[in-house]
């Protein structure tokens, strides 16, 4: 039923190979057109057997489809082989569904790029990275796609390579700042693998978790891996402390901001969390860890992106407090609630980034929010568009994101009432910033009117886009309603039945939820429409954070000044003291006493006849004594 799966991998590898092969024939427009055929073609493929699995018994929708054998070494052995389940399928239509909208915007976003060509070859290698990861039925599977998104997303964060500015500096910075964080968590999951495979014996799934439910894993060793594949997480989902790389990874383009760093590559570390959720239930302390490290990163990120002035550092702090939400939920067990916020998550966060480029776009690359001013009346579809994504960022019902931060909270509030306060707290930070990012470029007056009057609509391939997005963000909360879809209840087969929490708790956490996002709106309404004071004076509570908050919390200059500094000095000294004088000394050296002793060897061939004779009577005498000596 599932053998031509593989398909959903093979179109967009399919799309890259044509472009790269000719795309130079083909021409710009034509190829966009195609990298974005070959995806949206993947999400009809997915979407095919998300309905034939959607028609089977639970006990039914799980399914390996075996492509070859991959690697055999001794006992080692992994196989190539998809898992299809409503996990993996669910992750592979956002991959695709989000993915192809972002193509078709980037047909017209990109078209005045030089290399218009490479753009669209990278976003092509990315969703087929991402859908690997996605689709494997084994860690190490997952772990190529594991590094082939991190490879894409290095190559995309840094596309414009030569270029720079004073908000992101050097664009080749950000790309390698992304890499080289990547790589920290990429150790914990190496080692993972290893300590799971001497536990099971596999790295298959199915063959791992079924030696988990017989105890192949103590309490004490399900904790160390959960704990290094915690690490790998932090790195690809950007919680503390390596979420520093994504706010300067907003240098790329800017669909690659709403397709890598909101819909896909970042949320990659929340899915590999809930697809080894066995491992988690039994490491309840790495669990409880990674829900106060969600909590903790969700508070932090927001609080920065209350005071950013760039349009897109604001979605990108939003987007690492989201994740931090994200974090939460599986953390405290909610693993469906996880999975559903990142599926609305996509769709408002990428809804934001897109109208966010469209702002852009009109403005000719300005994205510093102090300028703008007025714009809901030059870009009234941005507007529309963007203000949906925000109400659904902020929590408002009935949106989307209303729906998700709520049953991820939900889930915090029965299981970990501190870490559901925490939340509670940021998700009134979320609705302040939320709609600052808002009020300030789309209300009140122009604050520069050379770029007012030159801003304009975008074109409508980029806001058909938009619309389709925005239509998802008012629309997604059903997919998680019961009398609708239930996205938790689908993914029960992959994941496991959760305990509903009583109807009180219920009731207590959506009316917390729609009081705290409502009264967010009431202070960036009173702060940036009203004019009015107390905002200012609520705001003046805490001014002596203000230096903190406009330096990032400082996270970038400790790293800077306690990590990246010494291992620069300590590099400068092995460059010198080891390299040049150690090393090099050496090997000159070993030159030097050889070209010396070369040229005294070289003297005895003079070309003097009694010299020579002179040698031969010498090695004469000297053989006769040693036959002489030794009798």
């Amino acid at each position: 039923m599932f053998d031509l799966a593989w398909l959903i991998i093979l179109l967009p590898a399919a799309g890259v190979l044509i472009n790269l092969f000719f795309g130079p024939k083909l021409g710009d427009r034509r190829v966009g057109y195609m990298a974005s055929a070959a995806v949206a073609l993947s999400f009809l493929v997915a979407a095919w057997y998300t309905l034939r699995l959607w028609g089977l018994p639970a006990e039914e929708q799980v399914h390996t489809v075996t492509l070859w054998d991959w690697i055999t070494a001794g006992s080692f052995r992994v196989a190539a082989a998809l898992l299809i389940d409503p996990l993996s399928l669910t992750m592979a239509l956002v991959v695709t569904g989000v993915g192809a909208l972002i193509h078709v915007y980037s047909v017209a976003y990109m078209e005045h790029d030089e290399h218009y060509q490479r753009f669209f070859l990278y976003l092509n290698f990315f969703i087929f990275a991402m859908l690997i990861l996605v689709l494997s039925d084994s860690f190490l599977g997952m772990f190529v796609g594991w590094e082939g998104v991190g490879l894409a997303s290095f190559l995309l964060i840094g596309f414009w390579f030569d270029r720079r500015d004073d908000s992101y500096g050097y664009y080749a910075d950000a790309g390698k700042k992304a890499f080289l964080v990547n790589r920290i968590g990429d150790f914990g999951m190496i080692v993972a693998m290893i300590a799971i495979w001497s536990a099971a014996g596999s790295l298959a799934f199915t063959d791992v978790f079924e030696a988990a439910e017989h105890g192949a894993f103590t309490a004490g060793a399900a904790t160390f891996v959960c704990l290094l594949l915690l690490l790998a997480a932090a790195g690809k989902s950007a919680q503390i402390p390596l979420f520093v790389w994504l706010p300067d990874a907003m240098a790329g383009p800017t669909p690659v901001s709403a397709l890598i760093h909101a819909a896909t590559m970042v949320t990659a570390g929340i899915y590999m969390i809930a697809r080894t959720h066995v491992l988690w239930h039994i490491a309840e302390n790495a669990a409880l860890t990674a829900a106060w490290i969600g909590a903790l990163t969700a508070l932090f990120a927001a609080s920065l992106a209350l005071v950013q002035t760039d349009l897109k550092k604001i979605l990108a702090y939003s987007t690492i407090s989201q994740l931090g939400y994200m974090m939460l939920g599986v953390g405290v067990g909610a693993y469906g609630a996880a999975i559903f916020m990142l599926v609305a998550h996509a769709f408002y966060k990428a809804l934001l980034f897109l109208a966010a480029g469209s702002v852009m776009h009109a403005l000719d690359g300005e994205l510093d929010i102090r300028k703008m001013g007025g714009l809901r009346h030059k870009m009234p579809a941005t507007f529309r568009t963007f203000l949906i994504g925000a109400v659904s960022l902020a929590g408002i019902p009935p949106l989307a994101g209303f729906f998700a931060k709520d049953a991820v909270l939900l889930g915090a509030l029965a299981h970990q009432p501190l870490v559901y306060v925490v939340g509670l707290f940021t998700a009134l930070l979320t609705a302040i910033y939320s709609f600052r990012a808002v009020f300030v470029p789309f209300f009140g007056q122009p604050r520069d009117r050379h770029l007012y009057d030159h801003a304009h609509e975008s074109p409508s391939l980029m806001t058909v886009p938009l619309w389709i997005l925005a239509a998802l963000t008012i629309f997604g909360g059903l997919l998680n309603l019961p009398f609708v879809l239930s996205l938790e209840k689908w993914l029960e087969p992959a994941l496991g039945a959760h305990d509903a929490p009583g109807l009180v708790i219920e009731l207590i956490a959506l009316t917390l939820g729609i009081l705290i996002a409502g009264f967010g709106f009431v202070i960036a309404y009173a702060w940036h429409i009203a004019n009015e004071q107390w905002p200012r004076r609520l705001a003046s509570s805490v001014d002596s954070l203000q230096p903190a908050l406009q330096n990032k919390w400082y996270v970038d200059d400790f790293y800077y000044e306690r990590i990246v500094l010494p291992l620069r000095r300590f590099a400068g000294w092995l460059a010198t003291a080891v390299d040049q004088k150690l090393i090099d000394g050496t090997v000159d050296g070993i030159g030097r006493i050889t070209l010396g002793a070369g040229d005294r060897v070289r003297k005895l061939e003079n070309g003097v006849i009694p010299s020579y004779a002179l040698a031969i009577v010498l090695g004469v005498v000297i053989l006769a004594a040693y036959f002489v000596f030794s009798i």
